[in-house]
């Protein structure tokens, strides 16, 4: 043999060689794809590769409408039996909720969860969701989402409108000490509530939540600050914003608009105490009165104005003093104080505080004093 020859079977059996290489490499990477699929995903050198995602579902465009129920839905890949996904819930830049979700088989190796809320208050929402790994034999590793961030849509409410939206007004008025109506219906008590409200704020006197006032109160803004909490159970009269307020030390838990006394017949100014209840009507036409000094009361009257009217007595509406004659009891404190007129004599005028609050309705913000409802 010569040594084209010798060189020529060498070359040959170079080409075997490494095409039985290739072979097993090939046979190798197979194994080990099959090996992975079979533990879902993972490797003898680390856990598999974890993917999770979620969509906020209820949003209109990228709005939530105050009140309605915001869902979270979202997958995990891979699944495996016992998982769970916390969901991280921020409103206006906090965490105000953690929740720990546990994730279901949906299909072929992955796994779904979801979580609702409603939206009670704020301005700008966010949500995101994280899935923390697991160990184990078949293990996986970690993966978070990004934020999915969304903002709050508020309504104006009108008289006799009902529904999820006028409840939760109703409880937010009840959480800055005002007093509407039970119920899920936009009546008269909570308009005299909204009144309240906007006298406190020297807002526009009327009875119309706007946008701006749902808004407000649904965030707790605007609430009353007590004067005397040294009184301990007592009412307070703050002439300038012609309302009346019962409150336990610092604490407001019932607010009524009023009339106080007119310019020729102010309110008496001072810290008394209620001695005399008379129920029913007077002579007078005063309706359940509660006495604090000598012919000064607390009474229901058949015109309540948005301006100092009576004759130094504290006017309520019809409606709202049968409440307020069973929260006054004898020897209960009560505290006048301000300035009723601030310098102008009736009837006296808020400015319009601009935007959607709506103008001054007239003498009793477009209510009527007797309405029983």
């Amino acid at each position: 043999m010569n040594v084209r020859s010798l060189t020529h079977v060498s070359f040959r059996r170079s080409l075997v060689a490494a095409a039985a290489m290739i072979c097993s490499i090939a046979l190798l990477v197979a194994f080990g794809d099959n090996a992975r699929a079979a533990n879902g995903g993972a490797s003898a050198d680390g856990p598999a590769k974890a993917t999770v995602k979620i969509k906020v579902k209820g949003l209109d465009g990228k709005r939530a409408t105050i009140m309605s129920r915001v869902v979270i839905k979202g997958s995990l890949k891979p699944f495996r039996n016992l998982q769970k996904v916390r969901v991280y819930l921020y409103r206006d830049g906090k965490r105000f909720s953690t929740r720990r979700v546990k994730v279901h088989k949906a299909g072929n190796n992955y796994g779904s969860f979801r979580t609702a809320f409603y939206v009670r208050e704020g301005n700008r929402y966010g949500v995101r969701a994280k899935y923390w790994g697991k160990a184990g034999s078949r293990p996986v590793g970690k993966d978070s989402t990004e934020h999915k961030v969304f903002r709050v849509r508020y309504v104006g409410l009108a008289h006799d409108q009902c529904g999820r939206v006028v409840a939760g007004f109703r409880k937010a008025l009840n959480r800055l000490a005002l007093v509407p109506d039970n119920g899920r219906c936009f009546n008269g008590k909570m308009e005299r509530a909204v009144l309240a409200y906007r006298k406190l704020n020297d807002m526009s006197r009327n009875a119309r939540a706007s946008k701006t006032i749902v808004k407000r109160v649904f965030n707790g803004k605007g609430g009353y600050h007590v004067r005397r909490p040294g009184l301990g159970d007592h009412m307070e009269a703050p002439l300038s914003k012609q309302v009346i307020v019962f409150s336990r030390g610092k604490k407001p838990y019932a607010i009524f608009p009023i009339a106080s006394g007119a310019p020729a017949t102010p309110t008496i100014l001072g810290t008394y105490s209620f001695y005399w209840k008379d129920p029913g009507y007077n002579e007078k036409g005063m309706y359940y009165s509660s006495y604090f000094i000598r012919g000064y009361a607390t009474h229901g009257y058949q015109s309540v104005p948005n301006y100092p009217a009576s004759h130094g007595c504290l006017r309520t509406f019809i409606s709202d003093q049968p409440r307020i004659y069973n929260i006054t009891e004898i020897g209960m404190p009560v505290y006048t104080f301000g300035n009723a007129f601030r310098g102008k004599v009736e009837p006296y005028k808020v400015k319009d505080s601009g935007g959607d609050l709506g103008p001054d309705l007239g003498a009793t913000g477009g209510l009527d004093p007797t309405s029983l409802d």
